[in-house]
C-alpha cells in the first residue's frame, strides 16, 4: 500500500492520504496540494468520553519532512488513533516513516509522541494494541469526572495586554464557573498580538487546549471574552467540543437562580436577544449546547427553530414584561402617596448586600457564599430608632463587563433605583479587587444616569480586616465601616442613612 500512494503521489504531485479504521477498512481517500492536505469534518463518526476516533492517518510527503505542527494539530483536534507520514523520494519510493499518537499524561509539555523509521521494515509496533492502552489510560482519567454530575471545563483567556490582567480576571471567571456547578479542570491565558476574527487564539493553540481537554476529563471550554456568532461556530467546528463565553455563562447562572415570574422573564428575553444572531440553520454550535450549562431555557429549543417565534416570543414577553412594570409603578405611587424614603442597596455582586439587607431588617432573604446569588429584587421596611420607616430594597449584583443583553432586560428593575432617596454601595472590603469593583459599579451606575442620588459606601466584611487597616481604609474612603454579620457593628450605619435621609431634621 505503501508503495502504491507514494507512486501515485509522486505522479500527480499531491500529497494522498487514506482513513483507516481499525478492521483495516479504508473509509476515506483523500488528494491534497504539494504541501498540505485537508481532512473534512467527520460528524458521522463519533468519540466517547475517554475514547479516540477510531481512525488512523497514513499519508504522503513529497518532500523529505518527518510530521509537521498542522498534522499533529489535526491527530489532536480529530482525536485520531494515529497520524503517519511517509516520504516520497524522487523516484516515487517510500522512504522514511513517521507516525504520532497522543498522550494520556502531558509529558515533555506536548502530549503526544513521535517515532520515525527508516523503512517499512523497521515498523515494528502493534498500533491496536497502543491504542486499545491509550483508551484505557484516558478512560481512567475521565472516570472521575463521569460519576459526577456537573459539568467539567477549562477556562480560556485571550489578552492583548498584560498576563496578569487577565488572569485575575480567569479568577472571576472561576468564580462564576463554580457558582453555576461547574468543575474547573484548568485556567490557560494566552497573549495574542491581536483578535482573531474567527478562532479568536491560534489553531496550533487551539489544539494544545483540546489536547488539555482530553487528558482531563474536559468537556468544555469557556471562553472569558464574549464570542461573535462567527468565532463560536468556527471554534465549535474547528474543535468538535461545547463552547460557551462568559456572558453566556452569566446568562445561565440567572437563568438557574430567577425565581419570580418577573426575574424568569427577563432572564428569558436576555437568552432569547443572545442567542438570536446565533441560530443558523445546520449549526453544530447551537447544536452541542442541548442540556447542561448554556443549554437550559431557550437554549434547548431544537436547532430548526423558526426566526419568526423567536421574535414572536420576544413580544409576547416584552408586553408582559410592561405589564409587570405598570403594577410596579403603582406600587411606587403608593409608596410616594405614603411618603416613605427609600433605600437601594447596589454593589457588586457577592459583597453582601442580602445579608446586610436581612441584618437591618431582621428578614430572611436567601444569602449564599457565591456569585449572583440574589436574582430578584426584595423590598422591606427599615424602622428607625425614631420611629420613622423607610423601604430598603436589594438589587441585583453587578459585575465586570455585565452582558448588554442582561442590562437591557433588566432596565425594568433597575429604573427602580431612579426612585431612591439613597444608594447604599455595598462593597467588600476585604477583597483584593475592591477599588477595581467600586470603579464597576461606578460605571454602571454612571450608565444608568444615576449619579445625581446620594450615594454611602458601606465597607463591608472588616471583621476579616485588622483594627488599623480598617481606620485607614474608612478615612481614605469616607465609607462607613461594619460586618453585616455583627449586627452591634450596624448601628453607625444606621445613624448615617438617618442624617441623609432626613437632613432637615434634628438628629440625636
Amino acid at each position: 500500500m505503501t508503495r502504491q500512494l507514494s507512486a501515485l503521489s509522486r505522479e500527480i504531485k499531491r500529497q494522498v492520504g487514506l482513513l483507516i479504521t481499525r478492521k483495516g477498512q479504508i473509509s476515506h481517500v483523500l488528494v491534497g496540494n504539494k504541501k498540505r492536505i485537508w481532512i473534512p469534518r467527520l460528524e458521522k463518526i463519533r468519540t466517547g468520553s475517554g475514547r479516540l476516533r477510531g481512525l488512523r492517518f497514513v499519508h504522503t510527503h513529497l518532500g523529505a519532512e518527518p510530521l509537521s505542527g498542522e498534522d499533529m494539530t489535526d491527530l489532536v483536534l480529530m482525536g485520531l488513533d494515529l497520524m503517519a507520514s511517509i516520504e516520497v523520494n524522487h523516484e516515487g519510493l517510500p522512504g522514511p516513516i513517521s507516525y504520532g499518537h497522543l498522550l494520556p499524561g502531558d509529558r515533555d509539555g506536548k502530549g503526544y509522541a513521535v517515532q520515525r523509521v527508516q523503512d517499512m521494515g523497521r515498523l515494528q509496533v502493534d498500533f491496536i494494541q497502543l491504542v486499545h492502552s491509550l483508551e484505557d489510560e484516558l478512560s481512567r482519567r475521565w472516570l472521575g469526572r463521569s460519576l459526577k454530575t456537573g459539568e467539567r471545563a477549562l477556562l480560556v483567556g485571550a489578552t492583548t495586554g498584560a498576563k496578569w490582567a487577565e488572569e485575575e480576571s480567569l479568577n472571576e471567571l472561576e468564580a462564576l464557573a463554580v457558582s453555576n456547578e461547574v468543575e474547573v479542570a484548568g485556567k490557560v491565558v494566552q497573549r495574542i498580538k491581536g483578535i482573531d476574527r474567527r478562532f479568536l487564539i491560534g489553531k496550533g493553540r487551539l489544539g494544545e487546549l483540546v489536547l488539555h481537554c482530553l487528558q482531563t476529563g474536559a468537556d468544555l471550554l469557556i471562553f472569558n471574552q464574549e464570542l461573535t456568532p462567527t468565532q463560536v461556530k468556527s471554534l465549535t467546528d474547528f474543535t468538535e467540543m461545547k463552547i460557551i463565553d462568559r456572558s453566556q455563562l452569566i446568562l445561565d447562572i440567572f437563568s438557574r437562580r430567577a425565581v419570580t415570574r418577573e426575574g424568569k422573564i427577563q432572564v428569558e428575553l436576555a437568552q432569547l436577544n443572545y442567542l438570536l444572531p446565533r441560530l443558523a440553520t445546520k449549526n453544530t454550535a447551537m447544536s452541542r449546547l442541548t442540556g447542561g450549562i448554556g443549554g437550559r431555557g431557550p437554549g434547548e429549543t431544537k436547532l430548526e427553530i423558526n426566526r419568526r417565534r423567536v421574535y414572536e416570543r420576544i413580544a409576547k414577553l416584552n408586553r408582559e414584561l410592561a405589564g409587570i412594570g405598570r403594577q410596579r409603578q403603582g406600587r411606587r405611587q403608593l409608596r410616594m402617596r405614603r411618603e416613605l424614603p427609600v433605600i437601594s442597596i447596589v454593589g457588586y455582586t457577592n459583597a453582601g448586600k442580602s445579608t446586610l439587607l436581612n441584618a437591618l431588617t431582621g428578614s430572611r432573604v436567601r444569602t449564599g457564599n457565591r456569585l449572583f446569588e440574589t436574582l430578584d429584587p426584595s423590598s422591606r421596611r427599615l424602622r428607625f430608632p425614631r420611629e420613622r420607616e423607610a423601604i430598603i430594597t436589594d438589587t441585583v449584583g453587578f459585575i465586570r463587563d455585565l452582558p448588554q443583553s442582561l442590562m437591557e432586560a433588566f432596565a425594568a428593575t433597575l429604573e427602580e433605583l431612579n426612585d431612591a432617596d439613597l444608594l447604599l454601595h455595598v462593597v467588600d472590603a476585604s477583597g483584593g479587587r475592591m477599588e477595581q469593583e467600586i470603579g464597576t459599579v461606578e460605571d454602571i451606575l454612571r450608565k444608568l444616569e444615576l449619579t445625581e442620588i446620594p450615594m454611602l459606601l458601606v465597607l463591608n466584611k472588616v471583621d476579616r480586616l485588622e483594627k488599623l487597616e480598617t481606620g485607614m481604609l474608612r478615612k481614605r474612603t469616607g465609607g462607613v465601616a461594619l460586618s453585616a454579620l455583627h449586627p452591634p457593628t450596624l448601628k453607625p450605619l444606621v445613624r448615617r442613612i438617618e442624617k441623609i435621609i432626613w437632613r432637615h431634621s434634628s438628629t440625636p
